[in-house]
């Protein structure tokens, strides 16, 4: 077994990411090129049978420690330290996934034990404390999660927890350290992290994409009673059935391999002539046969089902793009195919 000799660059970035455990490195590793992964996989593999020195790797996240510590997330200097490091120890194509990473795992830290906790138990864990803490916590969860988490709160709670997470802004860390402290006392200490921006239209707009319809319409009616030009902002930013004229064909061709034939017949119920028909030409001449005849031959059915089978397939189509698969334009999505 030998003995690591010298650190540059690239192996710091190496001994870092093994120092980190699996999850890190693959979040890390999906942001990527696979030039980018085999360059920093080869560095990790020549020390799979290196010694390297506990100082050293203590040296290398006490490093790592410092720098982030000096992170602001506004601006300031601490970035620009961090961001000029990593580039000058990688260059800026190999740096820019790794700085990315790290930004994101130190926007996530506040609240990281409630991540894995059910989301059930997190209702229970939340309905007593008092809104705005609901909005700060939910606000550093998984949008699904906090989905979950909101249909199971007191009808009467829902729309105030999303019109405080709409209007959250800037939070002070120690606000958000606080309270992290007094929800679990356990967590152990994430670092100074100064202001940052949580929440938002943006934000409430996922959430609300992952509620039943039932939930949605609750939270709407009330908000639009409070607070009628944030409901509409928020509508706005969503992604529904509807917008799914905004996909190009070979786009509505990716989600149409990934749906049922019975959602499709049942969402396409009350949808409107240009979406069944931007639909029904990226099918070939005898599927859209059939689905006709299905939709003919169907009868009455409950509006319930038909938005249910309309929020499947938006399900998809969110987790399509999520993948890089499709893109979404329209409402919520700015996106342009060059």
């Amino acid at each position: 077994m030998g003995k690591l000799k010298k650190v540059d660059g690239p192996q710091k970035a190496a001994i870092f990411l093994m120092a980190m455990g699996d999850d890190f490195t693959q979040a890390v590793f999906k942001g990527l090129t696979d030039h980018e992964m085999m360059l920093l996989g080869r560095r990790m593999a020549t020390l799979e049978d290196v010694t390297i020195p506990v100082d050293t790797v203590r040296t290398i996240m006490d490093e790592f420690e410092q720098l982030s510590g000096e992170v602001s997330g506004v601006t300031g200097k601490g970035i620009t330290y961090l961001r000029d490091a990593l580039v000058s120890a990688l260059g800026q194509d190999k740096a820019k996934p790794i700085l990315d990473s790290i930004s994101l795992a130190m926007d996530t830290a506040a609240f990281s034990s409630l991540r894995s906790i059910d989301p059930t138990i997190l209702v229970d864990y939340l309905k007593g404390e008092h809104p705005q803490t609901i909005a700060l916590v939910l606000a550093h969860l998984d949008h699904q999660k906090v989905a979950q988490i909101i249909k199971e709160m007191p009808e009467k709670l829902q729309p105030e927890i999303i019109f405080r997470i709409a209007n959250l802004g800037m939070v002070p860390s120690g606000v958000i350290e606080d309270v992290d402290e007094v929800l679990k006392n356990e967590i152990e200490a994430m670092g100074s992290v100064e202001s940052k921006k949580l929440g938002g239209i943006e934000t409430v707009a996922e959430i609300m994409n992952q509620l039943d319809h039932n939930t949605e319409n609750n939270i709407f009616a009330s908000l639009e009673e409070v607070d009628a030009d944030l409901a509409e902002n928020i509508r706005q930013k969503m992604f529904v059935f509807e917008d799914l004229i905004n996909i190009d064909n070979r786009g509505i061709q990716t989600i149409l391999k990934e749906i049922t034939n019975e959602d499709l017949s049942l969402a396409l119920k009350t949808s409107s002539e240009t979406l069944k028909g931007h639909i029904l030409k990226n099918m070939s001449s005898r599927a859209s046969e059939m689905l006709l005849e299905d939709m003919e031959t169907m009868g009455p059915v409950k509006l319930s089902d038909v938005e249910n089978a309309q929020q499947n397939i938006v399900r998809v189509a969110r987790k399509l793009e999520a993948a890089g698969k499709i893109v979404i334009g329209g409402k919520g999505g700015e996106d342009v195919l060059v």
